[in-house]
């Protein structure tokens, strides 16, 4: 259970900017309300392979770096 608690699903659209490796998620739905439609949060590309990509948030309004890992859908 204690993995649940740090635990944030989503989805929705995004965009990317290829030459400084940032992606920028459009938030629709999710776990965490706070999330949709909120603030812009770029996220920065540490790690693409062909089922999943690992992005860090450099820095949240608490002073830590999130790390996220986007999983392909099959």
């Amino acid at each position: 259970m204690s993995v649940l608690n740090k635990t944030i699903a989503y989805y929705g659209t995004y965009t990317i900017d290829e030459p400084n490796k940032t992606i920028v998620p459009k938030v629709e739905g999710s776990t965490f309300a706070n999330l949709i439609c909120g603030p812009e949060q770029k996220r920065v590309s540490t790690a693409i392979s062909a089922d999943e990509m690992r992005l860090i948030n450099p820095r949240t309004p608490a002073g830590e770096t999130l790390e996220f890992v986007w999983k392909r859908a099959k």
